[in-house]
């Protein structure tokens, strides 16, 4: 494969003339001796893998290169709804833009994998139990090498990863916020009391409650497309989705109105896609720190240490956002409340907008609502699960 494209043209007439100087076995200049030393530089520098994102532009060639002697086509593994493979194709076409050689046919290969969450469609979430519904298969796909990147929308990955793997990179994220859709009423408030609300999402089930519990709540699950189908069909009168779902679908056009975040506080890592890979793939590791959005990383950093804290089952719902404010600092907000949305529990935090601080500040908030719940709220919600 060749990966001169990705070299800097303006330092190969540096190379070729100290090449051609040592050649003809003539003294050198100091200006000559100059070109020398910037010649070893560069050979130097493309052999260093640097972790650091600041040097992202020095490792792009290296990775490539080693990727080429380890595999012919890099395996990107995902699910097969219509919002998983765009998620997908988006990765795809990232690396394709950042490191040419992946733009070559062949080089990059979709792998749909079908997960426990996709093959149960007719139980609620919460009545399936355990975690990682949505990722499960898929990881051991990449433990098994069947594929090298694993594709995520993070709010359906648990704050473990399996043993061998690792998530070092998340694309910049989308609009957090939830968008409501009825085609009879402008908003959830203009809605008639009795009237049928469809989510398999206890956070917002929870959510709608605790301020119209005038309203029902059903289980409404399946991919966008099969839900705005239920809704058409009238199985309920409105229901609400992700707004970064329907982004990415280009289907923001089908949406009612956008909830505010002071209306329905998103999910940990809304928004946000993560992809993983093994521990032991360096070359792997390289590309995806090309597209890794630091901003967005740090955030969910802290979001996932907030709900690792909370320990919080799939029938725990539990909403956290952390954002970088104006001042370039960091604003978390997040919720925990009982099933039945009659006890919310609230909390806000402000930090530094840095990794260690951004992680001490969701540690924090997840101590302080376990304290405003007590134990007890969290030891019915595992014994209700496992």
């Amino acid at each position: 494969m060749d990966t001169t494209q990705t070299t800097s043209t303006h330092k190969l007439p540096v190379v070729c003339h100290c090449r051609a100087l040592v050649a003809r076995n003539k003294p050198l200049s100091r200006h000559q001796r100059a070109l020398r030393r910037q010649e070893n530089q560069i050979r130097q520098a493309s052999h260093v893998q640097q972790q650091s994102h600041k040097h992202r532009h020095i490792t792009c060639a290296a990775a490539t290169a080693e990727l080429a002697t380890q595999k012919a086509t890099v395996k990107i593994g995902t699910r097969g709804s219509p919002l998983a493979l765009a998620q997908a194709y988006m990765t795809r076409d990232f690396l394709k833009a950042a490191f040419p050689e992946l733009a070559e046919e062949g080089a990059l290969e979709i792998v749909v994998i079908k997960t426990t969450g996709d093959k149960v469609l007719n139980q609620p979430l919460a009545d399936i139990g355990g975690k990682g519904l949505f990722t499960k298969e898929i990881d051991d796909a990449l433990l098994g090498g069947d594929i090298d990147i694993a594709v995520h929308s993070m709010k359906d990955v648990p704050t473990w990863l399996p043993k061998g793997t690792i998530l070092p990179c998340n694309l910049e994220r989308e609009d957090v916020r939830d968008a409501f859709i009825c085609p009879s009423a402008p908003s959830l408030a203009e809605l008639p009391a009795g009237a049928k609300i469809g989510s398999a999402s206890l956070r917002r089930q929870v959510q709608i409650l605790h301020k119209y519990p005038h309203l029902e709540v059903v289980n409404f699950r399946g991919n966008v497309q099969s839900r705005l189908r239920k809704l058409n069909e009238k199985v309920v009168d409105a229901t609400l989705l992700a707004l970064a779902g329907l982004k990415r679908l280009d289907m923001a056009d089908k949406l009612t109105a956008v909830l505010s975040i002071e209306d329905m506080l998103p999910a940990v890592a809304q928004g946000a896609i993560g992809i993983a890979c093994r521990d032991n793939d360096s070359a792997t590791q390289k590309l995806l720190a090309s597209l890794n959005h630091e901003d967005t990383r740090i955030a969910i950093q802290c979001e996932r240490a907030f709900l690792g804290t909370l320990d919080g089952s799939c029938r725990t719902p539990i909403a956290g956002l952390a954002q970088k404010n104006d001042q370039g600092g960091l604003t978390f907000r997040g919720l925990v409340a009982s099933p039945d949305g009659k006890n919310v529990y609230q909390t806000s935090r402000e930090g530094s907008f840095t990794e260690e601080d951004a992680i001490a500040v969701g540690v924090a908030a997840g101590k302080e609502l376990r304290e405003q719940a007590g134990d007890d709220f969290f030891d019915w919600a595992r014994q209700n699960v496992y």
